[in-house]
């Protein structure tokens, strides 16, 4: 307890809550010694910490991978997190138009695991007939991941924190999946609450209390600087899946649980009221949204209350990222070593009257941030070349040597990663995707370029936003846009809706003008 305490007071900077914040100054990263001070304690002293032993040094000389996967993570928030912008955006490239296939948890997570859209996982759900853990076990999907592809060629593999959503209902509680090393996942409990829950790992099961060290972001973030220690006495590169239960939002689990220390921060933050922020006249939206009133006194101050907790939820995250990489420079591996961050998918918080929630095609669902840091990366770069989170598992086999699966849909971004000017194979469009029930966005299939979204509901309806010109999607312009544009976005939404592998990229590849 005495040690985290530490790390907090060095680590933690004055933040003041505002609606408005900007970090005036970047904070400093990590030390090593705060990294050490992550693993003292009682548990860390009873538990021997064995060598991840490698071979040869010329394992050493691929890099490892840190891929830090967020949970419901918006991208207008991250500018609250000033370690990740002083560590990882100034450091690195941003993707300006990155977006989720199926802005919904446990589909995006297949993706992201696959590179595959969701018409060929077959995942479209957080839960079973068509989703959840349960069924992405039962269709053998395990048996071919990012995380077997790296195991094979030689990587050590670790996942920490979230897995797919309702795992391990159907299998034992100490099941690990394929591909995977070391393991360290929620077995029972809420850890979206962020205490009371039982993680499965590599010393058994682990039940965590209501203690302010138990709170889950931080126990994360101790297992990933042990991990990181241990993989610098050992001569094999290693992938590592970090992923956090939070900001997350108020669907099923209960709203987004900050740590103790940071309970009474952004005491005055709202939701920027942006013109999508209870949209004034939503007569041209699908009629699940027309049928909304506009939101309440009450309900817009439930909803900024949700958005300050999320807030505060971040900067758990924040202090982890800032810990990760002091604790890879330390062991000298930051220079070798790619860090990644992103979400599974966005969420919205009373954009065009909605109530706090996700899986629609909007921005504020499927428009996440995407940010890399690493080996010959530029510092500082925006990128605004189309990427998904089906290029992630294509991308991380590329850094690792290792062979991409003919089956996956997504493409590497490394050489986005090494040349903002490339021109090679530009994706022109991004399928998005909805295939669940909902009473107030039903099924949908939708096409993402630079500028527009076009989408087209199981209802029949159509929507089509110029982004460029109405980046808030309050404006719905398919009763007056040119009739033979429309067609040509229909034509690709059909062919790209049953595309699979090389197909998805010739048609994301093909220009949309004749």
């Amino acid at each position: 307890m005495r040690g985290w305490l530490a790390l907090i007071m060095l680590v933690l900077i004055p933040i003041t809550g505002s609606a408005c914040f900007e970090p005036e100054s970047a904070p400093a990263q990590g030390t090593l010694a705060d990294a050490n001070r992550l693993n003292s304690g009682p548990a860390a002293a009873q538990t021997p910490r064995p060598e991840l032993r490698g071979e040869a040094s010329s394992e050493t000389k691929r890099p490892n991978i840190l891929f830090i996967l967020t949970d419901d993570l918006d991208a207008d928030s991250v500018k609250f997190m000033p370690r990740v912008s002083s560590l990882l955006v100034d450091q690195g490239i941003s993707f300006s138009n990155y977006f989720i296939s199926v802005p919904f948890c446990c589909p995006s997570r297949a993706s992201i695991l696959r590179g595959q859209y969701a018409h060929n996982t077959q995942i479209y759900d957080n839960r079973p007939p068509h989703g959840g853990f349960e069924s992405f076990h039962s269709l053998g999907l395990e048996n071919s991941t990012i995380a077997t592809w790296l195991q094979s060629s030689g990587y050590r593999t670790v996942l920490i924190g979230k897995y797919l959503n309702r795992y391990p209902n159907s299998v034992s509680d100490t099941y690990v999946p394929p591909g995977w090393d070391e393991w360290y996942s929620r077995i029972r409990g809420n850890p979206y609450s962020g205490f009371r829950y039982t993680l499965s790992g590599r010393d058994g099961l682990t039940a965590y209390g209501s203690n302010p060290e138990d709170y889950s972001t931080d126990v994360s973030a101790r297992k990933a600087v042990d991990f990181i220690q241990r993989a610098a006495e050992g001569g094999k590169p290693f992938f590592m899946y970090l992923a956090t239960f939070t900001p997350h939002g108020s669907i099923g689990d209960g709203p987004a649980m900050p740590a103790p220390r940071h309970q009474n921060m952004f005491p005055t933050a709202k939701v920027p009221r942006f013109p999508s922020f209870n949209e004034a006249d939503v007569s041209d939206k699908p009629r699940g949204i027309r049928s909304l009133l506009p939101l309440t006194g009450s309900q817009i101050a439930e909803i900024d209350m949700l958005y300050r907790k999320r807030l505060q939820s971040l900067q758990a995250i924040d202090e982890m990222v800032g810990v990760l990489v002091g604790a890879l420079k330390g062991t000298g591996q930051l220079e070798n070593t790619y860090i990644v961050f992103t979400s599974d998918n966005g969420f919205h918080l009373g954009h065009h009257r909605l109530p706090a929630g996700k899986q629609t095609p909007y921005e504020e669902d499927a428009h996440v941030p995407l940010i890399v840091r690493g080996p010959n990366v530029p510092s500082g770069r925006v990128v605004d070349h189309l990427a998904g989170n089906i290029d992630l598992a294509p991308t991380f086999a590329e850094w690792g040597g290792t062979t991409i699966p003919d089956f996956v849909d997504g493409r590497s971004l490394v050489t986005l990663l090494s040349n903002e000017s490339s021109q090679e194979a530009q994706r022109q469009v991004f399928l998005l995707q909805k295939h669940n029930k909902g009473k107030l966005t039903p099924p949908f299939q939708a096409i993402r370029t630079r500028c527009h979204l076009y989408v087209e509901y199981v209802t029949g309806e159509r929507e089509l936003y110029d982004l460029c010109k109405d980046p808030h999607q309050v404006e719905n312009i398919i009763t007056t846009a040119d009739p033979a544009s429309i067609d040509r976005l229909s034509a690709r939404l059909a062919d790209l809706s049953g595309c699979a592998s090389e197909e998805c990229r010739r048609l994301e590849n093909t220009p949309l003008l004749p």
